[in-house]
């Protein structure tokens, strides 16, 4: 039972300038914060794979224009029509990736900064 009362006790150490001690609460909210910021991290990584399939048709296409002296277009328009089609789709892909992925960061960014106009205590640490 005296561990139970030395709990209970104020400590003598503390001043009236301290800050308040984080309560439960402010567990929860950090919590909180911590899993919007691991989700921030992964829409993150799906806006790096959103410019990587972007980047493949386009450094594709640019492959064939380069080297587009050493072939004639009407003799292998069969191999370049589904190609192309193929670029667009990736494009496209790559296109509703990105878009996708700045809304749900720009979503968690929304999150988090209500989370800090509820409490003050947990502003002070993030930007």
């Amino acid at each position: 039972m005296a561990d139970n009362e030395s709990v209970d006790k104020p400590c003598a150490q503390h001043s009236e300038d301290d800050p308040p001690a984080p309560s439960v609460r402010d567990g929860v909210l950090i919590n909180e914060i911590q899993l919007l910021l691991a989700e921030k991290r992964t829409y993150l990584a799906f806006l790096r794979t959103g410019i990587a399939i972007l980047a493949l048709p386009l450094s594709l296409i640019s492959f064939l224009i380069a080297t587009s002296q050493h072939y004639r277009v009407i003799q292998v328009w069969p191999l370049l029509v589904p190609l192309l089609c193929a670029c667009a789709a990736l494009a496209v892909f790559g296109i509703m990736m990105i878009r996708t992925a700045v809304q749900k960061i720009r979503h968690a960014d929304d999150l988090i900064r209500k989370l800090k106009e509820k409490n003050t205590v947990i502003a002070e640490f993030i930007e």
